[in-house]
């Protein structure tokens, strides 16, 4: 599985061009630590905010024409929805998409704003994956998952191979973890090109599933409470083929409090122009809690943060 999701992504550098953008990779100095200088990888510049949107025209453009005729369906708290219905645009199919009552506002009326139809159902976004999977049954439509599919793995991987081409091989890659699909198709690649970078896995605490179910041995239930990386928050499919990647190729893994990721948004929000979204947060707080030392690469995966967050975290903009 993960040399197919290495050569996939490989291809994939070159085929979803031009669709996606190559993100540029930049200094962030106000994150440096003595011995340790940050580099920050910007998916919050890609189409529709976040990371997202390489994984999921990845999906679309692997589809047969008939089944694009068909539509699609799929499940997000946000980030996904959104590119999967950009995508979606892009190829003339049409999307519903499936999310959880508690997900962002913003983020859902950025979705409706893309075209999808949009249906929201109560409890944990696991519960909106179970339902989108079985109305694209009953319809006949293709589920694109947020995480839990070799083709979307592979699309988010071609994030690696640009790092490839961008740098040199740093110390470390931090990278935020939800169900997982980012870092593993970021450390699988990495694990070919740079084995001897660290791949570190960052987790909101309040909602850290793959975190816990890695150290446990098996996916488990796991306690959730409200964090503001809303983009990581939910549990993992049963049987992802994300747990297994995240097992054998993320090298380190780190839980991030609230008052951290708060913190690290208002820093790096007080300094740079653009914005960012909780996950990316999470993976730049990890800069204070890992043993680090020369050239770290932070993904920052999205910038879609509604004013509310922005409020409570004591930021206007």
């Amino acid at each position: 599985m993960h040399e197919e999701i290495i050569a996939a992504s490989a291809a994939l550098h070159e085929t979803l061009r031009p669709e996606v953008i190559e993100t540029p990779l930049v200094r962030r100095p106000i994150f440096d630590r003595a011995g340790c200088r940050v580099l920050a990888k910007l998916e919050n510049t890609q189409h529709t905010g976040s990371f997202k949107y390489r994984g999921a025209t990845a999906k679309l453009k692997s589809l047969a024409p008939t089944q694009l005729a068909s539509g699609v369906v799929t499940a997000s708290t946000g980030n996904h929805g959104a590119a999967v219905a950009k995508a979606a645009a892009q190829l003339g199919a049409a999307v519903e998409v499936f999310v959880s009552a508690d997900a962002d506002a913003t983020k859902v009326a950025a979705i409706r704003d893309l075209g999808a139809a949009i249906r929201t159902i109560g409890g944990d976004p696991v519960n909106a994956e179970a339902a989108a999977r079985e109305e694209a049954q009953r319809g006949r439509k293709t589920y694109v998952p947020p995480y839990n599919d070799a083709t979307v793995i592979a699309g988010q991987g071609t994030i690696a191979v640009e790092l490839t081409h961008q740098t040199e091989p740093p110390e470390a890659v931090i990278v935020a973890v939800g169900g997982g699909g980012l870092i593993s198709g970021i450390a699988a690649t990495l694990r070919r090109h740079w084995p001897a970078t660290r791949v570190i896995g960052a987790s909101a605490a309040n909602s850290a599933a793959m975190h816990h179910s890695v150290a446990a041995g098996s996916i488990i239930d796991v306690d959730h409470r409200d964090t503001l990386s809303d983009g990581t928050a939910g549990g993992i499919e049963a049987r992802s083929i994300t747990f297994e990647m995240c097992q054998t190729l993320v090298t380190d893994w780190i839980l991030i409090s609230e008052d951290e990721i708060a913190s690290a948004m208002r820093a790096y929000m007080a300094n740079y122009p653009d914005r960012i979204e909780g996950s990316a947060g999470v993976a730049l707080a990890a800069v204070d809690r890992a043993d680090l030392s020369g050239r770290v690469v932070v993904v920052v995966c999205g910038r879609n943060v509604s004013a509310e967050t922005l409020t409570k975290i004591g930021m206007s903009r």
